[in-house]
């Protein structure tokens, strides 16, 4: 495979390449196996039932009503396989920032549909391939937070580069449109646009000056030649998913930073390595340019990324902070809640087959007003067991269970999640907790390898519990509620709110749940997130080829689900070839922020290179939609 074929890769793709899976499973016998687990399926999928094992019998009276009342206020569509944004009758869209787009008056003109931007303003304009992102408020003014996830070099590089690098200028240029945008927008009476030489607008790099806090900070395996003191690390990279603090700053997460780093010389790659996917040659040959990514040279610099990273996006001097108590690995968001004692709990998904839920619990409180010193670096990292009795607990991380001291525990944590026996987990991904009772959903999104082969550190991936599927290409939702209404719990019990697939192709455990049906059927959930009213927002990330098992499914989507009922309906499809990723409102509540991802054709300008963007849904009678 040469370099283009491999920069065209997605990034599960890339990994896989690394790490083949088997050739010789039956799909015969696959399928075989899954139906005769009918029954025990009938058993995990429930849906706000007094019946199931989650019952209505933990909600209050006030969210239960308001949760039964609830309908959706929009009628469903169907699916599409356009290059184009289709959204219910009644509703309206429109872009809201392009990749190119300026942030400055300076950089007005930066793109062409020809070139795309010159190195010199590419970080003056909204970078590339937007997904995680948030809304803050500073008085009247509305700041939008948004991750640019990665690149596709072939449409950012001159048609000569053949999509890739050839010098450290065109490294720059790919390193400067990812990372994060902080800017401001206001609704001038024709929608949201952004407010250009706002104060607040800024772009955060591959090279932009950061630090580090907790306890893997100032250890010899965050230390560099750059940075012998391991405590001021630089950039932020691959950032997928996203949170918001309780005190209004906001957290990036770095997934796939294994595939920025290469080596120029031969060696042989640590168990730390292997891992985590870090080894070979670099997706984007950033290695050939720049020491810092040259595995040979700077052999801890992976270990500076995997992190999650607090920005402040109203304080544009501000420097952001990498939070390693939180843990390393693909991290997709951060869900952040508080236990009924005060405490900080953040929920993450390690976006791998075969890797683990975790959860991170402060030692200190917080209240509104009061310091948050200590609140991301001085806690302990849990991660989860999910039993097949539907119920679960969450495993310390610490030097006593994992045999490990604790600057290894969160630079390897996968290693630690595997030492204490953690359940391995169909990839998962956005975490997001109902405001209207004490749950969180996690979106499965696929797993190809479950009951095939083992993750890269050597775990069992079973049939069985939340995983119910072999060779799972659909996904599911698995959800969890604490006991006694307490996220600070160390017990819970789960089941699957939804599981995905197609009906129209199977008639077994691949049809999906109950509450999928053929005029709602979807796969790979991803991103997720609770709009105010308690209705469950769900996107996806799958195969829109719709063809063979994924035939009727269409361009990936943004589905609304009702957490009571299980009803769920579909609101938004995207262009053909692109990802739904990245959702958050605006103070009012009456224009939704989506992000579109990887487009195909030439969407959305109809004309040039295919640009990636986030685009504002509003209803057109003024009324809220979240």
């Amino acid at each position: 495979m040469n370099k283009q074929d491999i920069v065209r890769l997605s990034w599960d793709e890339f990994d896989e390449m690394r790490d083949p899976r088997p050739d010789n499973n039956a799909f015969d016998a696959v399928v075989e196996r899954a139906i005769s687990r009918r029954g025990f399926l009938g058993g995990v999928l429930a849906f706000g039932s007094a019946a199931a094992v989650m019952g209505t019998g933990v909600l209050s009276s006030t969210s239960s009503a308001k949760a039964e009342g609830a309908t959706f206020n929009f009628e469903p569509i169907g699916i599409a396989t356009d290059h184009e944004i289709h959204v219910p009758a009644g509703y309206s869209w429109k872009p809201l920032v392009r990749w190119g787009d300026p942030l400055f008056k300076d950089a007005e003109g930066a793109y062409s549909p020809e070139t795309g931007v010159p190195v010199e303003m590419s970080d003056r304009v909204f970078g590339e391939n937007t997904d995680g992102m948030e809304t803050f408020a500073d008085g009247d003014r509305t700041i939008l937070a948004i991750n640019s996830e990665y690149v596709n070099p072939e449409i950012n590089l001159p048609a000569e580069a053949e999509g890739m690098p050839r010098n450290a200028d065109e490294v720059k240029l790919l390193k400067n449109m990812q990372g994060v945008t902080v800017l401001e927008i206001a609704d001038s009476g024709d929608g949201y646009a952004v407010v250009l030489d706002s104060p607040y607008n800024r772009r955060i790099t591959h090279e932009t000056p950061m630090t580090m806090d907790g306890p893997a900070a100032g250890s010899d395996l965050v230390k560099t030649n750059a940075d012998p003191e391991g405590r001021s690390p630089k950039g932020t990279m691959n950032n997928c998913g996203s949170g918001k603090t309780l005190w209004g700053t906001y957290l990036t997460c770095e997934e796939n930073f294994n595939g920025y780093f290469g080596t120029t010389a031969e060696r042989e790659a640590t168990e730390g390595e292997v891992r985590y996917g870090i080894g070979g040659e670099g997706r984007y040959a950033y290695e050939k340019f720049d020491e810092r990514f040259d595995l040979s040279k700077e052999p801890n610099e992976p270990n500076r990324h995997g992190w999650v990273t607090e920005i402040n996006p109203l304080d544009p001097e501000s420097t952001p902070v990498k939070h390693t108590a939180l843990g390393r690995f693909k991290h997709e968001n951060a869900e952040m809640v508080q236990a009924a004692d005060g405490r900080v709990v953040v929920y993450m998904g390690d976006d791998e087959r075969g890797e683990f839920i975790y959860r991170y619990v402060s030692h200190g409180t917080w209240a509104e007003g009061q310091p948050t010193d200590g609140l991301l670096s001085d806690g302990t990292l849990y991660v989860a067991r999910f039993n097949d009795d539907m119920t679960g607990e969450w495993l310390a991380l610490t030097p006593e269970t994992t045999g490990m001291p604790i600057e290894e525990i969160l630079v390897f944590s996968r290693m630690a999640g595997s030492k204490v026996g953690a359940t391995t987990m169909d990839r998962p991904e956005w975490i997001a907790a109902n405001p209207l009772r004490v749950e969180a959903y996690c979106a499965l999104t696929n797993n190809k390898n479950r009951g095939v082969k083992a993750n890269a550190g050597g775990d069992e991936q079973p049939v069985g519990g939340p995983n119910p599927r072999e060779t799972n290409n659909f996904g599911q939702i698995v959800r969890w509620r604490p006991e006694g209404e307490d996220h600070g719990a160390d017990t819970f019990t789960w089941d699957l709110y939804v599981m995905a697939g197609n009906p129209k192709a199977y008639n077994n455990v691949y049809a999906g749940s109950d509450n999928v049906n053929e005029g709602n059927m979807f796969n790979s959930p991803d991103g997720m997130a609770f709009s105010s009213d308690g209705m469950l927002w769900i996107q996806t990330d799958g195969d829109d080829s719709n063809e063979g098992e994924f035939e009727g499914q269409g361009n990936n989507q943004m589905l609304v689900g009702n957490p009571e009922t299980g009803e769920i309906a579909r609101f938004l499809t995207a262009p053909n070839g692109a990802e739904v990723t990245g959702l958050t409102w605006s103070a009012d509540r009456k224009v939704a922020f989506v992000g579109i991802q990887h487009p195909g054709g030439n969407w959305p300008d109809g004309n040039g290179k295919p640009r990636s963007a986030v685009i504002s849904v509003w209803r057109e009678d003024g009324e809220a939609i979240g």
